[in-house]
């Protein structure tokens, strides 16, 4: 049989524990708990608003997703890597102007359009160019492609 000395203790260990997960200065047990109540009420409406802030974010992402970009530098050249959850007519011939422009040689591609689009690259520097160029600078040109093309095609609409 637990003693009442030991219950008393657990209770006490636990309404210290609350206390210190709601930052409560209270010290008597009701005021304790009815501090934890506010702390809750609190939670919930972070929740909620944090709720409703993905919400907002996925609606606008929705109107206007654009695709991701990541380039990566390799030994001769970068991986360039392209994808969008949507198919994006026309940005394949952005990407490649955007390619010549900076004098980048596509060696190796991969493009699927059909239901989203997602473009695979391997691009080498043009050999006759005199100044070298980083990943920054390919991802920079990259991401200006895809907002010509879409300020092109948010006109069209």
């Amino acid at each position: 049989m637990v003693s009442r000395e030991h219950k008393r203790a657990a209770l006490h260990e636990k309404l210290q524990l609350l206390r210190s997960i709601t930052n409560s200065h209270a010290v008597n047990k009701t005021t304790i708990i009815v501090d934890a109540s506010k702390y809750i009420e609190e939670l919930k409406q972070k929740v909620e608003r944090l709720n409703q802030d993905i919400s907002a974010a996925q609606t606008s992402n929705d109107q206007n997703p654009l695709p991701m970009v990541t380039v990566e530098t390799l030994e001769k050249g970068f991986l360039i890597n392209v994808f969008s959850e949507k198919s994006c007519p026309g940005l394949l011939v952005s990407l490649l102007e955007a390619f010549e422009e900076l004098g980048l040689n596509i060696l190796e591609a991969r493009v699927s359009c059909t239901d989203s689009f997602r473009l695979q690259a391997v691009g080498g520097e043009n050999e006759e160019q005199s100044e070298s160029i980083d990943a920054q600078v390919v991802k920079q040109a990259v991401l200006q492609a895809i907002k010509n093309w879409s300020e092109g095609t948010d006109q069209q609409e």
